[in-house]
């Protein structure tokens, strides 16, 4: 699991790196859900999760450079 903190110590493009890989692991753990063979299906949500705040820590970052100084 990734904290926020971690995040936002990264730059936008490391964190959309990571989304994509969360993703493509996201869609693995699904296949296993539907070929019965995944042992641990919590991992569905931490993935989900994981995913939705790395886009909250890049619409964040976002906003902070539409900020006026």
């Amino acid at each position: 699991m990734i904290t926020a903190n971690e995040l936002r110590n990264m730059t936008v493009d490391e964190i959309e790196r990571k989304v994509e890989a969360l993703k493509k692991d996201l869609y693995d753990l699904r296949t296993e859900v539907k070929a019965g063979r995944i042992d641990k299906p919590h991992k569905i949500n931490d993935a989900r999760k994981d995913i939705a705040r790395c886009l909250t820590v890049i619409r964040e970052k976002e906003n902070a450079n539409k900020r006026p100084a």
